[in-house]
């Protein structure tokens, strides 16, 4: 007991923390930051990991601005006194050092009176309310470990933390939006340029969304993973090793024809240093552009010994960050404030301002010169964007929005003094002394507009309601890029305009010439090829095979070829559909032409026969010829020839009703008069024998019955034919492909060989009787005319069925008109030109005395 006096409770601080930043206040907002990096050697637990430490720490002192964007918004907060009245906030910030200081950074922001002393509470001013960060998701979990046990709301505006094998975080609200919704955009990038190849580097796992996004969504898209890459970790003791990952990887994506590449690392460091290996190494390959879509709403930072890297490679990356707009005041609070005024009470200063501006800060201890001392004056408006940026980047407006969020909580509280203490578990609510658990309840109630005008409330996830900003990346040889916002995804669009972008304004690495980038396993088969997927190969590739003939594909990539519709036929290079020209034999084309004028020439002819005749009919060899067949046939010739006009006229109802029929019954008669005259040549002949009975017969009473009954006969089988199949009008496309060609059908082959087997018979018929009158007396010479015009139509008829068979189209008709036009004129010529010949040339053979002498 004597010794009670001089027993003091020694408590132990652990290693501290230098870089933190503390401004008092009556409630505290907590920061954890990770933008300081120790270089380590692999862990081989042969010594004290504690000093596994080499060399000074790494800043990327562009995430500086987080801390800036923190302060900024606590200061903005202090000066509006409509919004927190008799309540100053002020806030302290640690460094983890890439999570190697999560617990205890964590357990620093409830001590005070600047020791280490979790949990002891003096007075009421600096009163952690809540914490803002990190922008790491493993540290983030690390974090909530401690703020859940004091139920202390959590802000993380870094990526969302994967919930592979651990609970959710129960006091978080996540300032960005959900990493699903994030990944279903990186989907819709790639549908809308059709990049179907695609390559991934990847930190770890990348979490569930990721992988189900890479091995599930993909997959049902049509989206092949071209290689799969993880990024490995660089010690400094073991860079040989790293060296040759480096190298391996190196040759893996630029060696591949995948021009799209996803990019999901945390700092995009690994990238860097891929891209850094020519510069290290000799390689065989030089480097060139890539698309980088770059995931989890990270920017482009380097460290001090980056200053020299090229970043001009990645020119044209596509990024998505939180949807977010310049802040007013916020470049002229960085333009104006004096960083190391505050260096007393701001840890990160020194070593953020001697890392980006190359400069060291001099000691009075120090008696070394060194080549750039730090003045403490020097403007981070210089600094190229690698190293820090005077707009607001996503990170840091999420930082702003999440500490107005935690003001506007405290500010209903405010307003809800007495209605909400029975709802608070009966604890009198005392804004000076709040328990963060209390402000849970507002949060999740929370709904303002900020100072920019942007609504921001959570979901019933904790989850801010946000869009994404797709931006593109452009560079310059200092380090400085420039973000441009390209397109966006809208939460609050119809289902068809949530992703949105504009090709025009996206600026693509020089590589691709300013064109659209292509990343494919084979390139696109054009229209009038179709794919046929490369055995053994993913199915984004595939060979472009040409469509059959009469088949197109109109669009690139397709999976088959099809035909096209009847009256169309495919282009030269298969791609389209062409329609097709109607066509018939009509008499402005050459061959109708051919045929009018021929027909015209017969029609003539004709006439002029039956016009010497009917000038010398009273000539012996015209009364010797029977006068009223002669005029028949003429006249019935005359109407064969004019009946093959009908045929070179355009096809409709009446014309292809009567051409077929109308040709029929004409030739009928016609070759029904032939058959007359040779019977009547035979009776007259077998007449003149003495006591023969057959002068009866002789007359024209015989030939009239002959030309009634044959052609009535025809005529019946023609009117059958209209009344069961009539002949319609029809488009033949399939003769030609280029061409539909109007024709009359027929309605019924059987009828219409009918109508030529009864014309054959008749013709048959005639040329029996010519053919055995053939020897009678010269007198009767008519009967080897009639044998040998016979013959020819015979001739002409048969050929026919067989020519008719086989041409196709307007062919068809073009050998029927012929058919009718020489069968027409072997009659005329045959039966009519030798009497011609001899009225005309020979009148003087054309009497009475002549025919008796040669008769003699």
């Amino acid at each position: 007991m004597t010794y009670q006096g001089e027993i003091k409770c020694r408590i132990r601080n652990p290693i501290p923390i230098v870089h933190n930043y503390f401004q008092p206040g009556d409630l505290i907002i907590g920061g954890i930051s990770s933008f300081i990096f120790v270089p380590k050697d692999v862990q081989n637990f042969e010594e004290d990991p504690n000093h596994s430490t080499v060399g000074e720490p790494l800043i990327l002192t562009k995430y500086y601005q987080h801390i800036l964007a923190l302060i900024f918004a606590v200061k903005k907060i202090n000066e509006d006194f409509q919004l927190l009245s008799n309540i100053t906030l002020g806030f302290r910030i640690y460094e983890t050092y890439g999570g190697e200081y999560t617990y205890h950074a964590t357990m620093e922001l409830f001590s005070g009176q600047n020791q280490f002393i979790p949990n002891y509470k003096c007075g009421f001013k600096n009163k952690l309310i809540s914490v803002v960060g990190a922008i790491e998701p493993a540290i983030s979990f690390d974090m909530a470990d401690i703020l859940g046990m004091y139920k202390v709301p959590q802000f993380l505006y870094g990526p969302t933390p994967s919930m592979e094998g651990k609970t959710d975080i129960p006091f978080y609200y996540h300032m960005v939006p959900d990493e699903e919704f994030s990944f279903r955009g990186i989907l819709q990038l790639l549908l809308h340029f059709q990049w179907t190849w695609i390559g991934i580097l990847v930190k770890g796992h990348g979490g569930p969304n990721f992988e189900n996004l890479i091995f599930s969504e993909f997959a049902l898209y049509g989206i092949c993973i071209a290689f799969l890459e993880q990024l490995k970790p660089i010690y400094i003791n073991n860079v040989s090793d790293g060296l040759k990952w480096l190298v391996e990887t190196f040759y893996v994506f630029m060696n591949s024809k995948a021009n799209a590449v996803i990019i999901n690392d945390n700092y995009v460091l690994h990238l860097r240093w891929l891209l850094y290996v020519p510069e290290m190494e000799s390689l065989s390959i030089k480097p060139k552009g890539k698309v980088w879509i770059v995931t989890n709403q990270m920017g482009l930072a380097s460290f001090f010994y980056q200053r020299t890297w090229d970043i001009q490679i990645l020119q044209g990356t596509l990024s998505f960050a939180t949807s977010s707009n310049d802040v007013e005041g916020f470049q002229h609070f960085l333009q104006t404030r004096n960083h190391t005024l505050f260096s007393h009470q701001d840890g990160f200063i020194k070593d953020v301002w001697e890392h980006a501006f190359g400069c060291v800060f001099s000691t009075p201890s120090s008696n070394e010169e060194t080549e750039s001392v730090c003045s403490g004056k020097e403007k981070l408006e210089t600094l190229p964007g690698a190293f820090f940026e005077m707009r607001m980047t996503s990170h840091s407006y999420s930082i702003y929005n999440a500490v107005y969020a935690v003001a506007h909580a405290l500010h209903a509280m405010q307003l809800a003094k007495q209605p909400h203490r029975r709802i608070l578990s009966g604890r009198t609510l005392n804004l000076h002394d709040p328990q963060p658990s209390q402000l849970h309840f507002f949060l999740k109630r929370l709904s303002f507009n900020n100072n920019v005008g942007d609504k921001i409330y959570f979901d019933q996830n904790g989850e801010l309601i946000s869009g994404l900003d797709i931006e593109n990346w452009i560079t310059f040889p200092n380090q400085s890029f420039h973000r441009v916002k390209v397109g966006k995804l809208d939460p609050w669009a119809a289902e068809d305009q949530k992703f949105t972008i504009h090709e025009k304004a996206i600026s693509w690495h020089s590589t691709f010439n300013q064109t659209l980038p292509i990343s494919a396993c084979t390139e696109s088969c054009l229209p009038g090829y179709f794919r046929k997927k490369q055995e053994g190969k993913p199915f984004c590739c595939y060979d472009c095979l040409p469509c059959p003939e009469e088949k197109i594909s109109k669009q690139k990539d397709m999976d088959g070829c099809s035909k096209c519709p009847e009256d169309k036929y495919p282009s030269k290079d298969q791609d389209s559909c062409l329609p097709k020209k109607i066509s018939f034999l009509s008499y402005e084309e050459p061959m109708g032409i051919a045929l009018v004028i021929l027909a015209l020439v017969f029609v003539l002819c004709t006439i002029v026969v039956l016009a010497i005749f009917l000038k010398n009919h009273h000539t012996p060899i015209v009364k010797a010829n029977n006068q009223n067949l002669t005029y028949i046939l003429l006249v019935s010739l005359l109407l064969c020839f004019l009946c093959s006009l009908q045929f070179l006229i355009a096809p409709g109802n009446i014309i292809c009703l009567f051409r077929q029929i109308s040709f029929g019954i004409i030739f009928s008669v016609a070759v029904s008069c032939v058959l007359a005259k040779t019977i009547t040549v035979v009776l007259a002949f077998m007449a003149t024998k003495p006591g023969s009975r057959m002068r009866k017969w002789v007359g024209r009473r015989l030939a009239t019955s002959i030309i009634l009954s044959c052609s009535l006969i025809q005529t019946g089988i023609c009117m059958i034919w209209l009344f069961t199949f009539p002949p319609f009008p029809d488009i033949d496309t399939h003769s030609k492909n280029e061409e539909m060609i109007l024709e009359c059908n027929e309605g019924s082959s059987t009828m219409f060989y009918c109508v030529l087997g009864y014309i054959g018979f008749l013709a048959a018929a005639s040329f029996t009787v010519a053919f055995f009158s053939r020897n009678l007396p010269s007198s009767f010479n008519e009967a080897k005319c009639l044998t040998f015009s016979m013959l020819i139509f015979c001739s002409v008829w048969l050929s026919f069925v067989s020519s008719y068979q086989s041409t196709k189209g307007k062919y068809m008709v073009a050998v029927e008109v012929f058919s009718i036009l020489t069968s027409s004129a072997g009659l005329l010529g045959c039966i009519y030109f030798p009497k011609c010949y001899i009225i005309i040339l020979k009148p003087e053979l054309n009497n009475r005395e002549q025919l008796i002498k040669r008769n003699s």
